[in-house]
């Protein structure tokens, strides 16, 4: 094995054990935050990074590790260039040593570098071959990111679009769970409700010699007449035996 391999394999394993920490978010959000923190703190050359999240709104930057980074993004999404959008769009690893003069984009570049930022490596997120989003590397100096770094993003990168399709997966997961519930309980409820009012029907049916759709008008009366629940009034029937009163 060479050196050069023996550097990879070691920086691989090094980013995969960082990464390993993003399953434990069980928010996308939150996922995306540690995606911006550990990138900042895994590739040496990066100053700042954000987000580029693919959305039924389109592109948008959720999270950020500083200010800063949204600021720029949203100038690629004002113009609609740069290395964000093309990493997206073009599924690839972009890179700009400086975007003082990068041709790639007229106007994105100028405007970014005037806010101090030089180079920029973005790097798609993807699970399961879809596209994600883009992990967005911003450095103040011209040739931020050699090899190594440009190797690091890429590696790092891989492992956060796994750990945020975890996340969405696991949070869309959450959403159909609480609607099932919800559907549980109103379920549960209605059967309640129509226990009770059957046991109303038939304690007014053996005491008045009424059938039972005369007993369901008599509680619907009640109700409408004290403004309150027909199940409200079957159960005060049912636990005193009387029609409420004033109906």
């Amino acid at each position: 094995m060479s050196e050069t391999d023996h550097t990879y394999g070691q920086l691989a394993t090094s980013i995969a054990g960082i990464a390993g920490t993003l399953y434990f978010d069980p928010t996308v959000r939150g996922t995306l935050q540690r995606i911006v923190d550990f990138a900042v703190s895994t590739v040496e050359g990066a100053d700042m990074a954000g987000i580029s999240l693919v959305s039924e709104r389109g592109i948008e930057t959720p999270v950020y590790s500083e200010p800063h980074a949204l600021e720029v993004d949203n100038i690629q999404y004002e113009t609609g260039e740069g290395p964000c959008l093309d990493a997206i769009e073009k599924k690839a690893t972009i890179y700009a040593e400086d975007l003082a003069d990068d041709e790639r984009w007229p106007l994105f570049g100028p405007r970014a570098a005037a806010l101090g930022l030089r180079s920029l490596l973005s790097c798609r997120l993807s699970a399961e071959d879809a596209t994600l989003g883009a992990l967005n590397l911003y450095a103040r100096l011209p040739r931020a990111y050699g090899a190594i770094d440009r190797t690091k993003a890429v590696i790092f990168a891989a492992h956060a679009g796994v750990a945020l399709g975890v996340a969405k997966g696991r949070e869309e997961a959450g959403v159909l769970l609480d609607r099932e519930i919800g559907r549980l309980e109103y379920l549960r409820g209605a059967l309640a409700s129509r226990e009770v009012i059957g046991q109303a029907e038939g304690i007014l049916i053996e005491r008045e010699r009424i059938t039972a759709d005369q007993a369901f008008q008599v509680l619907r009366r009640a109700s409408q007449h004290l403004n309150i629940k027909l199940r409200e009034v079957a159960a005060y029937l049912v636990e005193t035996g009387e029609v409420p009163p004033g109906s």
